[in-house]
């Protein structure tokens, strides 16, 4: 028999929908996820209090934040991601309630954070790239030579050495593939340090222009 109290409390509403690896689970994380990623703090914490109050595990929802900082806020502010890790450890050490409070201080930080998915954009179309251009040869300059012969063939003997040049930068040298010289897959944004980080690529790509033109796919 089912007790009074029980009853009582379905008839009043008040117990949580919460059915861990059920629907409601996914859309609460997926609230979550999506007001960090859409800069709101508030909503970022109700759906967290919304998952522990329904007695979500918090390390579950930890790993989830980590991953929101590589995914939406990436080099815009890479102390999102030390932010989100230290909040796991604080969870894994010491449990309720300071590390749920870790954790509440970490999606707080991160949905005020500045955003950019660039990294992860580029992590996916360089796994994309990987997956379909097969076993590309690796560029004699960039292989190893641990042998004699290895070094008669001429592996790494083309090499130049990136501290030994200008501003540490090797201009004009190439890092893929020869089938894949000049594809680019880092995009930064204009947001937060990915700014900077712009800047800098840019500044590169200049300097690789001036000695000459990259060569086409």
């Amino acid at each position: 028999m089912i007790a009074d109290a029980v009853v009582d409390e379905v008839a009043s509403g008040q117990v949580r929908r919460f059915d861990k690896g059920g629907e409601a689970f996914y859309d609460q994380i997926s609230a979550l996820h999506k007001s960090v990623r859409g800069s709101s703090p508030d909503g970022a914490l109700y759906w967290l209090c919304r998952m522990l109050d329904g007695g979500c595990d918090a390390l579950y929802i930890a790993r989830r934040v980590v991953r929101m900082a590589s995914e939406d806020i990436g080099n815009a502010d890479p102390r999102a991601l030390e932010v989100a890790l230290n909040a796991w450890q604080v969870q894994q050490r010491l449990g309720s309630p300071e590390g749920e409070l870790a954790i509440a201080q970490a999606v707080v930080y991160m949905a005020c954070a500045a955003k950019s998915n660039a990294v992860y954009t580029a992590f996916n179309q360089a796994m994309d790239a990987a997956k379909k251009s097969g076993s590309l040869d690796v560029p004699i300059h960039l292989r190893n030579a641990p042998t004699r012969l290895m070094k008669e063939l001429g592996y790494g003997k083309a090499y130049r050495y990136a501290h030994d040049e200008p501003g540490a930068y090797a201009a004009g040298e190439t890092y893929l593939p020869d089938e894949l010289v000049g594809t680019r897959f880092y995009e930064p944004v204009d947001r937060g340090l990915e700014i900077r980080i712009a800047e800098k690529l840019a500044q590169l790509r200049a300097l690789d222009e001036a000695v000459g033109p990259e060569p086409e796919n």
